[in-house]
C-alpha cells in the first residue's frame, strides 16, 4: 500500500492507477481474447465479433470485481452496484482503444487464429488500452470514483 495519509478513497498515485488498470485489463482482456478466437474460429462478421468481445469484456471485468467483493461478505446486488460503478469507465475506455486498434490494423480482423497478426494486433492493442487508461484511472481514483470505490472491499 501506498505511504502518506490516507481517508477512505485510495491514493490516486501512479502505482494504485497501474494496479487497478491492470486488474481491469485482466477481465477485459479474458473477454476480448475470448471473444476474438469465437468469433474468428466461428466465421462471425467483423462486427459480430466486436460487439461479442466487448460484451464479454464487460462481463469478465464486472464478474472478476464482484468476486473479491462478494468475498468481503457483500450481497449480489451491491456487489453489481459496486462493480458498476468502479470498472464501468475503466472497462469503457480500455474497449474503445483495444478494438479501434484491433481494428485499425490492416488484416487483423481477417486474420487466422494460427496468425501472428491476428495475436499481435490483439496484444498491441491491449498494451495501448494499458498504457491509456491509466491517467484515466490514477483520474478516477483522486476523485474517489473507479478502483476506488471498490478499495475498501480488498
Amino acid at each position: 500500500m501506498d505511504s502518506g495519509t490516507h481517508n477512505s478513497a485510495h491514493a490516486a498515485t501512479w502505482a494504485s492507477a497501474a494496479q487497478a488498470t491492470l486488474h481491469c485489463l485482466t477481465g477485459c482482456a479474458l473477454g476480448e481474447v475470448l471473444g476474438m478466437v469465437i468469433g474468428t474460429a466461428a466465421g462471425l462478421s467483423n462486427a459480430v465479433t466486436v460487439v461479442l468481445s466487448i460484451v464479454l469484456a464487460f462481463g469478465f471485468g464486472y464478474a472478476l470485481t464482484m468476486r473479491g467483493v462478494l468475498r468481503a461478505g457483500v450481497g449480489v446486488r451491491d456487489a453489481l452496484k459496486i462493480a458498476l460503478a468502479a470498472d464501468s469507465v475503466s472497462i469503457a475506455v480500455m474497449e474503445v482503444v483495444d478494438n479501434a486498434v484491433v481494428v485499425a490494423v490492416p488484416g487483423a480482423m481477417d486474420a487466422g487464429l494460427g496468425d501472428g497478426l491476428f495475436w499481435g494486433s490483439l496484444a498491441g492493442s491491449l498494451l495501448l488500452a494499458f498504457v491509456l487508461t491509466t491517467p484515466v484511472n490514477r483520474w478516477l481514483i483522486a476523485r474517489g470514483k473507479g478502483h476506488a470505490v471498490v478499495h475498501r472491499f480488498h
